[in-house]
Protein backbone atom coordinates (compact mmCIF):
# COMPACT_ATOMS: atom_id res chain seq x y z
CA UNK A 1 0.00 0.00 0.00
CA UNK A 2 0.94 3.21 -0.75
CA UNK A 3 0.04 6.25 1.71
CA UNK A 4 -0.06 10.20 0.80
CA UNK A 5 1.79 12.36 3.48
CA UNK A 6 0.69 15.88 3.82
CA UNK A 7 4.32 17.10 5.89
CA UNK A 8 3.25 20.94 6.90
CA UNK A 9 4.72 23.40 8.60
CA UNK A 10 2.35 23.36 11.76
CA UNK A 11 0.74 20.08 11.50
CA UNK A 12 1.64 16.67 9.43
CA UNK A 13 -1.48 14.51 8.38
CA UNK A 14 -1.06 10.83 6.77
CA UNK A 15 -3.65 8.88 4.64
CA UNK A 16 -4.62 5.83 2.77
CA UNK A 17 -7.54 5.12 -0.12
CA UNK A 18 -9.30 1.93 0.35
CA UNK A 19 -11.64 0.85 -2.43
CA UNK A 20 -13.23 4.28 -3.29
CA UNK A 21 -12.93 6.32 0.09
CA UNK A 22 -9.65 7.89 1.72
CA UNK A 23 -9.17 7.84 5.07
CA UNK A 24 -7.14 10.12 7.43
CA UNK A 25 -5.53 7.72 9.53
CA UNK A 26 -5.35 9.00 13.62
CA UNK A 27 -2.19 9.47 15.79
CA UNK A 28 -1.49 7.45 19.13
CA UNK A 29 -4.06 10.12 20.62
CA UNK A 30 -6.73 9.74 18.27
CA UNK A 31 -6.24 12.76 16.35
CA UNK A 32 -5.45 13.18 12.79
CA UNK A 33 -3.25 16.17 13.09
CA UNK A 34 0.24 15.55 14.58
CA UNK A 35 2.02 18.92 15.46
CA UNK A 36 5.40 19.24 13.59
CA UNK A 37 7.12 19.74 16.63
CA UNK A 38 10.32 17.47 17.90
CA UNK A 39 11.70 17.82 21.57
CA UNK A 40 14.36 15.73 22.99
CA UNK A 41 15.36 15.32 26.79
CA UNK A 42 19.05 15.07 28.37
CA UNK A 43 18.92 11.03 27.72
CA UNK A 44 18.48 11.35 23.97
CA UNK A 45 14.64 10.10 23.96
CA UNK A 46 12.87 12.09 21.07
CA UNK A 47 9.35 13.45 21.33
CA UNK A 48 7.26 14.10 18.29
CA UNK A 49 3.76 15.80 18.13
CA UNK A 50 1.55 17.35 20.37
CA UNK A 51 4.04 15.91 23.45
CA UNK A 52 6.78 17.85 21.97
CA UNK A 53 4.36 20.70 21.70
CA UNK A 54 3.75 20.31 25.36
CA UNK A 55 7.09 19.36 26.39
CA UNK A 56 8.30 23.06 24.36
CA UNK A 57 6.55 25.12 26.89
CA UNK A 58 8.74 23.81 29.61
CA UNK A 59 12.31 23.33 27.31
CA UNK A 60 11.79 25.13 24.62
CA UNK A 61 15.48 25.33 24.32
CA UNK A 62 15.15 21.24 23.45
CA UNK A 63 12.53 21.97 21.12
CA UNK A 64 12.45 22.55 17.46
CA UNK A 65 8.85 23.54 15.46
CA UNK A 66 8.60 25.62 11.65
CA UNK A 67 11.58 23.88 10.59
CA UNK A 68 9.82 22.89 7.23
CA UNK A 69 10.62 26.98 6.23
CA UNK A 70 14.16 25.56 6.55
CA UNK A 71 14.49 22.78 4.46
CA UNK A 72 17.37 22.56 2.27
CA UNK A 73 19.23 24.95 3.28
CA UNK A 74 21.45 23.59 5.81
CA UNK A 75 20.36 25.36 8.84
CA UNK A 76 21.03 23.50 11.88
CA UNK A 77 18.72 23.12 14.96
CA UNK A 78 20.36 23.32 18.43
CA UNK A 79 18.25 21.12 20.58
CA UNK A 80 19.69 20.66 24.33
CA UNK A 81 23.58 19.67 22.99
CA UNK A 82 22.65 18.02 20.13
CA UNK A 83 21.80 19.95 16.41
CA UNK A 84 19.85 18.77 13.61
CA UNK A 85 18.67 19.82 10.31
CA UNK A 86 15.57 20.53 8.86
CA UNK A 87 15.68 17.31 7.24
CA UNK A 88 16.32 15.32 10.05
CA UNK A 89 13.48 17.05 12.24
CA UNK A 90 11.28 16.13 9.57
CA UNK A 91 12.12 12.89 9.01
CA UNK A 92 11.52 11.85 12.61
CA UNK A 93 7.77 13.57 12.45
CA UNK A 94 7.45 11.18 9.13
CA UNK A 95 8.56 8.00 11.11
CA UNK A 96 6.24 9.02 13.88
CA UNK A 97 3.28 9.04 11.08
CA UNK A 98 4.44 5.85 9.74
CA UNK A 99 4.27 4.36 12.91
CA UNK A 100 0.78 5.70 13.56
CA UNK A 101 0.12 3.94 9.92
CA UNK A 102 1.42 0.66 10.73
CA UNK A 103 -0.12 0.70 14.21
CA UNK A 104 -3.71 1.10 12.32
CA UNK A 105 -2.98 -0.93 9.17
CA UNK A 106 -1.87 -3.60 11.13
CA UNK A 107 0.51 -4.11 8.14
CA UNK A 108 4.00 -2.46 7.15
CA UNK A 109 3.98 0.66 5.48
CA UNK A 110 6.79 1.30 3.25
CA UNK A 111 5.93 3.31 0.60
CA UNK A 112 4.33 7.38 0.43
CA UNK A 113 3.65 10.47 -2.09
CA UNK A 114 4.74 13.15 0.14
CA UNK A 115 3.48 17.02 -0.64
CA UNK A 116 5.60 20.00 -0.94
CA UNK A 117 4.44 23.84 -1.42
CA UNK A 118 4.44 24.09 -4.45
CA UNK A 119 6.70 26.90 -4.66
CA UNK A 120 9.48 24.95 -3.27
CA UNK A 121 12.90 24.87 -5.80
CA UNK A 122 14.56 21.60 -6.33
CA UNK A 123 16.92 21.16 -3.67
CA UNK A 124 13.88 21.97 -0.96
CA UNK A 125 12.39 18.97 -2.67
CA UNK A 126 15.60 16.79 -2.53
CA UNK A 127 15.38 17.60 0.96
CA UNK A 128 11.46 16.26 1.61
CA UNK A 129 12.69 13.39 -0.34
CA UNK A 130 15.74 12.63 1.66
CA UNK A 131 13.54 13.21 5.13
CA UNK A 132 11.39 10.39 3.60
CA UNK A 133 13.55 8.20 3.15
CA UNK A 134 15.05 8.93 6.54
CA UNK A 135 12.36 7.46 7.66
CA UNK A 136 11.96 4.82 6.35
CA UNK A 137 9.96 5.06 3.19
CA UNK A 138 10.19 4.62 -0.82
CA UNK A 139 9.03 7.98 -1.56
CA UNK A 140 7.42 7.16 -4.98
CA UNK A 141 6.23 11.22 -5.40
CA UNK A 142 6.77 14.57 -4.26
CA UNK A 143 3.42 16.18 -5.54
CA UNK A 144 2.95 19.77 -4.57
CA UNK A 145 0.26 20.86 -2.08
CA UNK A 146 -2.19 22.79 -4.78
CA UNK A 147 -1.85 19.69 -7.00
CA UNK A 148 -2.57 17.24 -4.50
CA UNK A 149 -6.05 19.40 -3.06
CA UNK A 150 -6.85 20.17 -6.70
CA UNK A 151 -6.78 15.95 -6.79
CA UNK A 152 -8.99 16.06 -3.91
CA UNK A 153 -11.78 18.30 -5.29
CA UNK A 154 -11.20 17.76 -9.11
CA UNK A 155 -12.68 14.05 -8.74
CA UNK A 156 -15.74 15.97 -6.92
CA UNK A 157 -16.16 18.80 -9.32
CA UNK A 158 -19.43 18.31 -10.77
CA UNK A 159 -18.51 20.02 -14.24
CA UNK A 160 -15.65 18.42 -16.05
CA UNK A 161 -14.21 22.03 -17.40
CA UNK A 162 -13.75 24.36 -14.58
CA UNK A 163 -10.98 26.67 -14.24
CA UNK A 164 -10.19 27.34 -10.25
CA UNK A 165 -7.82 28.60 -8.36
CA UNK A 166 -6.50 26.80 -5.26
CA UNK A 167 -5.47 29.36 -1.94
CA UNK A 168 -3.20 27.21 0.42
CA UNK A 169 -2.28 29.31 3.20
CA UNK A 170 -0.82 26.71 5.97
CA UNK A 171 0.75 27.30 9.06
CA UNK A 172 4.18 28.54 7.37
CA UNK A 173 4.02 28.48 3.63
CA UNK A 174 1.75 30.12 1.32
CA UNK A 175 0.96 29.05 -2.26
CA UNK A 176 -1.02 30.03 -5.42
CA UNK A 177 -2.27 27.58 -8.12
CA UNK A 178 -4.23 28.17 -10.69
CA UNK A 179 -5.88 25.09 -12.43
CA UNK A 180 -7.90 24.32 -15.21
CA UNK A 181 -10.08 20.81 -15.32
CA UNK A 182 -10.74 19.60 -18.72
CA UNK A 183 -12.71 16.13 -18.98
CA UNK A 184 -9.79 14.34 -17.40
CA UNK A 185 -7.06 16.02 -17.86
CA UNK A 186 -5.93 18.33 -14.71
CA UNK A 187 -3.71 21.65 -16.15
CA UNK A 188 -1.79 23.64 -13.69
CA UNK A 189 -1.39 27.41 -15.35
CA UNK A 190 0.48 29.18 -13.40
CA UNK A 191 1.60 28.69 -8.93
CA UNK A 192 3.19 31.49 -7.40
CA UNK A 193 3.79 31.77 -3.37
CA UNK A 194 5.96 32.53 -0.45
CA UNK A 195 7.94 29.96 1.30
CA UNK A 196 8.12 32.50 4.74
CA UNK A 197 4.53 33.48 5.01
CA UNK A 198 1.72 31.32 7.01
CA UNK A 199 -0.71 31.45 9.97
CA UNK A 200 2.20 31.71 11.76
CA UNK A 201 3.12 35.12 10.88
CA UNK A 202 -0.78 35.87 11.77
CA UNK A 203 0.24 34.85 15.21
CA UNK A 204 3.00 36.75 15.16
CA UNK A 205 1.21 39.71 14.57
CA UNK A 206 -0.43 39.13 17.68
CA UNK A 207 2.33 38.95 20.06
CA UNK A 208 3.44 42.22 18.68
CA UNK A 209 0.20 43.89 19.70
CA UNK A 210 0.27 42.12 23.08
CA UNK A 211 4.02 43.49 23.32
CA UNK A 212 3.44 46.92 22.41
CA UNK A 213 -0.30 47.29 24.68
CA UNK A 214 1.56 46.57 27.77
CA UNK A 215 4.88 47.90 26.88
CA UNK A 216 6.74 44.95 27.12
CA UNK A 217 10.53 44.57 25.88
CA UNK A 218 10.45 40.96 24.35
CA UNK A 219 14.50 40.42 24.78
CA UNK A 220 14.12 41.01 28.26
CA UNK A 221 11.95 37.63 29.19
CA UNK A 222 13.24 34.17 29.28
CA UNK A 223 12.39 31.88 26.57
CA UNK A 224 10.13 29.68 27.93
CA UNK A 225 8.19 32.97 28.66
CA UNK A 226 8.07 33.46 25.12
CA UNK A 227 6.89 30.16 24.57
CA UNK A 228 3.99 30.54 26.83
CA UNK A 229 2.99 33.75 25.28
CA UNK A 230 3.25 32.68 21.82
CA UNK A 231 0.86 29.77 23.07
CA UNK A 232 -1.72 32.16 24.36
CA UNK A 233 -1.37 34.17 20.88
CA UNK A 234 -2.28 31.25 19.40
CA UNK A 235 -5.23 30.36 21.05
CA UNK A 236 -6.47 34.23 20.78
CA UNK A 237 -6.17 33.92 16.78
CA UNK A 238 -8.41 30.98 16.91
CA UNK A 239 -10.48 32.50 19.67
CA UNK A 240 -11.53 35.43 16.68
CA UNK A 241 -13.60 32.38 15.59
CA UNK A 242 -15.96 32.87 18.03
CA UNK A 243 -16.63 36.77 18.35
CA UNK A 244 -15.73 40.17 16.88
CA UNK A 245 -13.34 39.99 20.06
CA UNK A 246 -10.66 37.69 21.60
CA UNK A 247 -9.02 37.54 24.50
CA UNK A 248 -5.28 36.84 25.49
CA UNK A 249 -4.04 36.16 29.20
CA UNK A 250 -0.87 35.13 30.27
CA UNK A 251 1.20 35.41 33.28
CA UNK A 252 4.75 37.35 33.33
CA UNK A 253 6.61 36.21 36.65
CA UNK A 254 3.98 37.42 39.43
CA UNK A 255 1.89 39.85 37.20
CA UNK A 256 -1.27 38.47 35.16
CA UNK A 257 -1.56 40.20 32.03
CA UNK A 258 -5.20 40.41 29.93
CA UNK A 259 -5.39 41.82 26.78
CA UNK A 260 -8.69 41.91 24.71
CA UNK A 261 -8.55 42.46 21.00
CA UNK A 262 -11.21 43.57 18.57
CA UNK A 263 -11.47 41.96 15.25
CA UNK A 264 -11.41 44.89 13.34
CA UNK A 265 -8.29 46.19 15.44
CA UNK A 266 -6.52 43.01 14.67
CA UNK A 267 -7.55 42.83 10.81
CA UNK A 268 -6.01 46.77 10.36
CA UNK A 269 -2.81 45.02 12.16
CA UNK A 270 -2.66 42.24 9.50
CA UNK A 271 -2.92 44.11 6.35
CA UNK A 272 0.98 44.09 5.41
CA UNK A 273 0.34 40.53 5.78
CA UNK A 274 -2.74 40.35 3.68
CA UNK A 275 -0.87 42.76 1.01
CA UNK A 276 2.41 40.05 1.07
CA UNK A 277 -0.35 37.28 -0.12
CA UNK A 278 -1.99 39.47 -2.69
CA UNK A 279 1.39 40.02 -4.96
CA UNK A 280 1.62 35.89 -5.51
CA UNK A 281 -1.90 36.01 -6.47
CA UNK A 282 -1.58 38.98 -9.17
CA UNK A 283 1.57 37.04 -9.94
CA UNK A 284 -0.38 33.84 -11.02
CA UNK A 285 -3.47 35.27 -13.25
CA UNK A 286 -0.53 37.55 -14.71
CA UNK A 287 1.35 34.15 -15.81
CA UNK A 288 -1.64 32.62 -16.37
CA UNK A 289 -2.76 34.92 -18.62
CA UNK A 290 -6.13 35.02 -16.99
CA UNK A 291 -9.02 37.40 -15.04
CA UNK A 292 -10.49 36.95 -11.80
CA UNK A 293 -13.70 36.63 -13.65
CA UNK A 294 -12.88 33.35 -15.72
CA UNK A 295 -12.02 31.65 -12.33
CA UNK A 296 -15.22 29.70 -11.54
CA UNK A 297 -14.23 28.20 -7.82
CA UNK A 298 -11.69 29.44 -5.06
CA UNK A 299 -10.69 26.49 -3.08
CA UNK A 300 -9.00 27.10 1.03
CA UNK A 301 -6.34 24.63 1.86
CA UNK A 302 -4.60 24.84 5.28
CA UNK A 303 -5.40 25.46 8.56
CA UNK A 304 -4.47 29.26 8.32
CA UNK A 305 -7.54 29.69 5.90
CA UNK A 306 -10.02 28.89 8.79
CA UNK A 307 -8.86 32.52 10.12
CA UNK A 308 -11.83 34.67 9.58
CA UNK A 309 -9.40 37.31 8.87
CA UNK A 310 -8.34 35.45 5.86
CA UNK A 311 -11.74 34.19 4.52
CA UNK A 312 -12.87 37.37 5.07
CA UNK A 313 -9.88 39.05 2.79
CA UNK A 314 -10.26 35.96 0.09
CA UNK A 315 -14.17 36.93 -0.23
CA UNK A 316 -13.88 40.18 -0.78
CA UNK A 317 -10.62 39.87 -3.16
CA UNK A 318 -12.87 37.49 -5.59
CA UNK A 319 -16.50 38.86 -5.11
CA UNK A 320 -17.41 35.27 -3.90
CA UNK A 321 -17.35 32.99 -0.99
CA UNK A 322 -14.41 30.62 -1.46
CA UNK A 323 -15.10 26.43 -1.31
CA UNK A 324 -14.77 24.92 1.92
CA UNK A 325 -16.57 21.50 1.17
CA UNK A 326 -13.47 19.41 2.16
CA UNK A 327 -11.86 20.02 5.60
CA UNK A 328 -9.22 22.54 4.84
CA UNK A 329 -6.87 20.79 7.42
CA UNK A 330 -6.74 17.67 5.20
CA UNK A 331 -7.71 17.94 1.48
CA UNK A 332 -3.90 18.30 1.06
CA UNK A 333 -3.43 14.63 2.97
CA UNK A 334 -6.38 13.50 0.70
CA UNK A 335 -4.95 14.33 -2.53
CA UNK A 336 -1.86 13.11 -1.39
CA UNK A 337 -3.37 9.35 -1.04
CA UNK A 338 -5.67 10.05 -3.98
CA UNK A 339 -2.31 10.32 -5.83
CA UNK A 340 -0.78 7.40 -4.34
CA UNK A 341 -3.73 5.14 -5.51
CA UNK A 342 -3.45 6.62 -8.94
CA UNK A 343 0.15 5.54 -8.58
CA UNK A 344 -1.31 1.81 -7.61
CA UNK A 345 -4.00 1.86 -10.48
CA UNK A 346 -6.36 1.05 -7.73
CA UNK A 347 -9.52 0.77 -10.19
CA UNK A 348 -11.68 3.02 -8.07
CA UNK A 349 -10.44 6.27 -9.00
CA UNK A 350 -10.89 7.75 -12.12
CA UNK A 351 -7.41 8.13 -13.26
CA UNK A 352 -6.38 12.01 -14.24
CA UNK A 353 -3.50 12.97 -16.67
CA UNK A 354 -2.09 15.91 -14.71
CA UNK A 355 -0.19 18.33 -16.91
CA UNK A 356 2.04 20.49 -14.43
CA UNK A 357 4.52 24.11 -15.15
CA UNK A 358 8.07 24.79 -14.15
CA UNK A 359 7.00 26.76 -10.97
CA UNK A 360 10.48 28.62 -11.62
CA UNK A 361 12.43 30.28 -14.18
CA UNK A 362 15.79 28.00 -15.34
CA UNK A 363 18.43 30.05 -17.07
CA UNK A 364 22.22 30.77 -17.33
CA UNK A 365 24.60 33.55 -16.42
CA UNK A 366 26.08 36.13 -19.16
CA UNK A 367 27.82 39.36 -19.74
CA UNK A 368 25.98 42.41 -20.34
CA UNK A 369 27.48 44.73 -23.00
CA UNK A 370 26.39 48.60 -22.23
CA UNK A 371 26.72 51.75 -24.47
CA UNK A 372 30.23 52.38 -25.43
CA UNK A 373 31.58 48.39 -24.92
CA UNK A 374 31.74 48.75 -21.39
CA UNK A 375 30.79 44.65 -20.47
CA UNK A 376 29.32 43.53 -16.99
CA UNK A 377 29.50 40.17 -15.51
CA UNK A 378 26.85 38.68 -13.71
CA UNK A 379 23.61 39.21 -15.13
CA UNK A 380 20.96 36.73 -15.75
CA UNK A 381 19.31 35.18 -18.82
CA UNK A 382 16.05 33.39 -18.50
CA UNK A 383 16.24 30.40 -20.91
CA UNK A 384 12.98 28.70 -19.61
CA UNK A 385 10.17 31.33 -17.80
CA UNK A 386 8.54 30.34 -14.76
CA UNK A 387 5.01 28.73 -15.01
CA UNK A 388 5.98 27.58 -19.00
CA UNK A 389 3.76 24.21 -19.42
CA UNK A 390 6.28 21.13 -19.43
CA UNK A 391 7.47 19.54 -21.40
CA UNK A 392 9.33 22.49 -22.51
CA UNK A 393 12.51 23.05 -24.75
CA UNK A 394 13.88 26.44 -25.41
CA UNK A 395 17.62 27.49 -27.23
CA UNK A 396 19.84 30.44 -27.61
CA UNK A 397 23.07 31.66 -29.06
CA UNK A 398 25.82 33.22 -26.87
CA UNK A 399 28.83 34.51 -28.14
CA UNK A 400 32.77 34.77 -26.62
CA UNK A 401 32.66 37.88 -24.35
CA UNK A 402 36.95 38.48 -24.56
CA UNK A 403 39.15 38.23 -27.39
CA UNK A 404 41.15 34.85 -26.80
CA UNK A 405 38.86 33.49 -25.44
CA UNK A 406 39.54 29.55 -25.18
CA UNK A 407 36.59 27.90 -23.28
CA UNK A 408 32.78 29.00 -22.59
CA UNK A 409 31.56 27.91 -19.53
CA UNK A 410 27.37 27.95 -19.55
CA UNK A 411 26.48 28.21 -15.67
CA UNK A 412 22.57 26.65 -15.30
CA UNK A 413 20.58 28.73 -12.76
CA UNK A 414 16.88 28.24 -10.93
CA UNK A 415 15.55 31.87 -9.66
CA UNK A 416 13.83 35.01 -10.74
CA UNK A 417 16.70 37.66 -10.44
CA UNK A 418 18.23 39.57 -12.83
CA UNK A 419 21.70 38.93 -11.54
CA UNK A 420 22.60 35.50 -11.50
CA UNK A 421 24.49 35.73 -7.91
CA UNK A 422 21.21 35.95 -6.35
CA UNK A 423 19.52 32.25 -8.00
CA UNK A 424 20.36 28.71 -6.97
CA UNK A 425 23.03 27.10 -8.62
CA UNK A 426 22.19 23.49 -9.98
CA UNK A 427 25.25 22.95 -12.49
CA UNK A 428 27.27 23.86 -15.24
CA UNK A 429 29.03 22.76 -18.59
CA UNK A 430 32.03 23.72 -20.18
CA UNK A 431 33.25 23.40 -24.20
CA UNK A 432 36.35 24.79 -25.62
CA UNK A 433 35.99 27.32 -28.76
CA UNK A 434 38.82 28.29 -31.13
CA UNK A 435 40.15 31.23 -29.65
CA UNK A 436 39.63 34.18 -31.67
CA UNK A 437 38.24 38.08 -31.41
CA UNK A 438 35.25 38.61 -28.67
CA UNK A 439 32.19 38.04 -30.32
CA UNK A 440 33.35 35.35 -33.06
CA UNK A 441 32.83 32.21 -31.80
CA UNK A 442 29.49 30.85 -30.69
CA UNK A 443 27.23 27.84 -28.63
CA UNK A 444 23.86 27.14 -28.91
CA UNK A 445 22.14 26.22 -25.46
CA UNK A 446 19.42 24.14 -25.48
CA UNK A 447 17.82 23.46 -22.91
CA UNK A 448 14.89 20.63 -21.67
CA UNK A 449 12.28 20.49 -18.62
CA UNK A 450 10.56 17.17 -18.75
CA UNK A 451 7.35 16.69 -16.69
CA UNK A 452 9.34 14.55 -14.14
CA UNK A 453 11.42 17.66 -12.83
CA UNK A 454 14.33 16.69 -15.75
CA UNK A 455 16.72 19.15 -16.93
CA UNK A 456 18.59 18.85 -19.45
CA UNK A 457 20.91 21.33 -20.82
CA UNK A 458 23.16 20.68 -24.25
CA UNK A 459 25.42 22.85 -25.56
CA UNK A 460 26.63 22.79 -28.96
CA UNK A 461 30.05 25.22 -30.70
CA UNK A 462 28.91 26.59 -33.88
CA UNK A 463 31.76 26.26 -35.45
CA UNK A 464 32.92 22.97 -34.68
CA UNK A 465 29.87 21.06 -33.82
CA UNK A 466 31.60 19.74 -30.31
CA UNK A 467 28.77 19.35 -27.90
CA UNK A 468 28.52 18.82 -23.87
CA UNK A 469 25.73 17.62 -22.19
CA UNK A 470 24.61 17.48 -18.55
CA UNK A 471 20.92 16.03 -17.15
CA UNK A 472 20.37 16.98 -13.69
CA UNK A 473 17.72 15.37 -12.37
CA UNK A 474 15.43 15.91 -9.28
CA UNK A 475 16.10 13.36 -6.50
CA UNK A 476 12.47 13.27 -6.00
CA UNK A 477 12.58 11.76 -9.52
CA UNK A 478 13.30 8.03 -9.29
CA UNK A 479 13.33 7.28 -13.06
CA UNK A 480 17.33 5.11 -14.14
CA UNK A 481 19.48 6.96 -16.26
CA UNK A 482 18.80 4.81 -19.11
CA UNK A 483 14.91 5.41 -18.56
CA UNK A 484 15.63 9.55 -18.69
CA UNK A 485 17.77 9.02 -21.76
CA UNK A 486 14.28 7.04 -23.23
CA UNK A 487 12.46 9.46 -22.44
CA UNK A 488 14.52 13.26 -23.38
CA UNK A 489 14.88 11.06 -26.56
CA UNK A 490 11.33 11.32 -26.96
CA UNK A 491 11.38 14.88 -26.61
CA UNK A 492 13.82 15.60 -29.24
CA UNK A 493 11.35 17.04 -31.39
CA UNK A 494 11.31 20.02 -29.28
CA UNK A 495 14.46 20.76 -29.02
CA UNK A 496 14.74 21.56 -32.85
CA UNK A 497 14.14 25.51 -33.05
CA UNK A 498 10.87 26.82 -34.22
CA UNK A 499 12.76 28.31 -37.03
CA UNK A 500 13.68 24.81 -38.08
CA UNK A 501 10.63 23.13 -38.15
CA UNK A 502 9.55 22.58 -41.45
CA UNK A 503 5.95 23.98 -41.14
CA UNK A 504 7.10 27.10 -40.24
CA UNK A 505 10.28 26.99 -42.73
CA UNK A 506 7.51 26.70 -45.41
CA UNK A 507 5.07 29.41 -44.26
CA UNK A 508 7.87 31.61 -44.20
CA UNK A 509 9.50 30.50 -47.87
CA UNK A 510 5.72 31.47 -49.09
CA UNK A 511 6.40 34.78 -47.76
CA UNK A 512 9.21 35.52 -49.03
CA UNK A 513 8.37 34.39 -52.34
CA UNK A 514 5.16 36.49 -52.41
CA UNK A 515 7.32 39.62 -51.36
CA UNK A 516 9.43 39.16 -54.15
CA UNK A 517 6.09 39.09 -56.68
CA UNK A 518 4.58 41.93 -54.82
CA UNK A 519 5.46 45.90 -55.17
CA UNK A 520 4.53 48.78 -53.08
CA UNK A 521 1.80 48.88 -50.06
CA UNK A 522 1.45 45.01 -50.36
CA UNK A 523 5.07 44.24 -50.51
CA UNK A 524 5.22 46.00 -46.95
CA UNK A 525 2.17 44.46 -45.34
CA UNK A 526 4.07 41.01 -45.98
CA UNK A 527 7.29 41.74 -44.63
CA UNK A 528 5.77 43.24 -41.51
CA UNK A 529 3.51 40.27 -41.18
CA UNK A 530 6.65 37.47 -41.48
CA UNK A 531 8.47 39.94 -39.01
CA UNK A 532 5.69 39.73 -36.49
CA UNK A 533 5.79 35.91 -36.96
CA UNK A 534 9.80 35.89 -36.70
CA UNK A 535 9.27 37.21 -33.63
CA UNK A 536 6.94 35.05 -32.29
CA UNK A 537 9.31 32.10 -33.52
CA UNK A 538 12.18 33.34 -31.64
CA UNK A 539 10.41 33.41 -28.37
CA UNK A 540 9.60 29.78 -29.14
CA UNK A 541 6.23 29.64 -26.96
CA UNK A 542 4.73 26.43 -28.95
CA UNK A 543 1.31 27.43 -27.60
CA UNK A 544 1.07 30.11 -29.82
CA UNK A 545 3.33 29.10 -32.38
CA UNK A 546 0.69 27.11 -34.26
CA UNK A 547 -2.28 29.76 -34.31
CA UNK A 548 0.25 32.52 -35.35
CA UNK A 549 1.28 30.52 -38.53
CA UNK A 550 -2.33 29.66 -38.91
CA UNK A 551 -2.76 33.25 -39.38
CA UNK A 552 -0.04 33.81 -41.45
CA UNK A 553 -1.03 31.67 -43.62
CA UNK A 554 -4.46 33.05 -44.07
CA UNK A 555 -2.95 36.31 -44.41
CA UNK A 556 -0.94 35.08 -47.15
CA UNK A 557 -3.47 33.33 -49.02
CA UNK A 558 -5.95 36.41 -49.00
CA UNK A 559 -2.81 37.86 -50.50
CA UNK A 560 -2.18 35.01 -53.49
CA UNK A 561 -5.39 35.29 -54.48
CA UNK A 562 -4.69 39.07 -54.95
CA UNK A 563 -1.66 38.67 -57.10
CA UNK A 564 -3.44 35.98 -59.27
Amino acid sequence: MIVGIDLGTTNSLIAYMSDDKVTVIPNKLGNTLTPSVVSVDENGIFYVGETAKERGLLFPEQTASVFKRSMGTGKLFTLGDRTFTAEELSSLVLKSLKEDAEAYLNQPITEAVISVPAYFNDAQRRATKKAGEMAGFVVERIVSEPTAAAIAYGLNLKHADTKFLVFDLGGGTFDVSVLELFENIMEVRAVAGDNFLGGEDFTEVIEQMFYREKEIDRDSIDEKTRAKIHKQAEACKLGFADGKTSVMKCRIEEDVYEYEIGIDEYERACQLLLAKIKKPIERSFRDANIKIADIEEIILVGGATKLAVVRKFVSRLFGRLPNTSINPDEVVAVGAATQAAMKERNEAVREMILTDVCPFTLGTEIVVVRAGGMKENGHYLPMIERNSVIPVSHTERLYTAADNQSMIRVEILQGESRYARNNVYLGDIEVPVPVGPAGQEAVDVTYTYDVNSILEVMVTVVSTKVKKRIVIKNEATDMSDEEIDERLASLEALKIHPREQEENKLVLLRGDRLYEEATGDVRRMIELKLQDFEAILDKQDRSVIGEARANLKTFLDSIEEELQ
